[in-house]
């Protein structure tokens, strides 16, 4: 399977509730409504519409997403994206004319669970 190729795809129309896991890149043209955690790319499309707690590695947003993103190397917001909520990421990109109420967390490190090195060394 190629480095671009989508593994899933969740089409205009489709409603979804509940965790979503996956390897690779998953495309959202419908609704959906919980938990997504990958590694992966999440692609959420124009028309779309996603609630919940996102961790991913890298988001592309041309949709609507309410609630918390965590993405590990990016967040990419196209022109038609609306998001509200919380968005930790080390990397952002806003195109022009993207909605965002919220907040935004580019510290360079997305919470891993691991403790940065300054405060090792004051702890240890």
């Amino acid at each position: 399977m190629g480095k671009d190729e989508i593994n899933a795809f969740m089409g205009a129309g489709t409603a979804y509730k509940g965790k979503l896991e996956f390897k690779g890149t998953v495309r959202v043209d419908g609704e959906f409504e919980g938990e997504i955690d990958s590694e992966g790319t999440l692609i959420v499309g124009q028309d779309a519409v996603v609630k919940g707690t996102i961790s991913v590695g890298q988001l592309v947003l041309s949709g609507a997403l309410e609630g918390d993103v965590k993405a590990q190397t990016r967040v990419t917001l196209y022109k038609q994206s609306n998001i509200s909520g919380t968005i930790n990421t080390p990397s952002l990109m806003v195109e022009e004319g993207a909605v965002i109420r919220g907040e935004i967390n580019m510290n360079g490190n997305v919470d891993t669970g691991q403790k940065p090195e300054k405060e090792k060394e004051k702890g240890d």
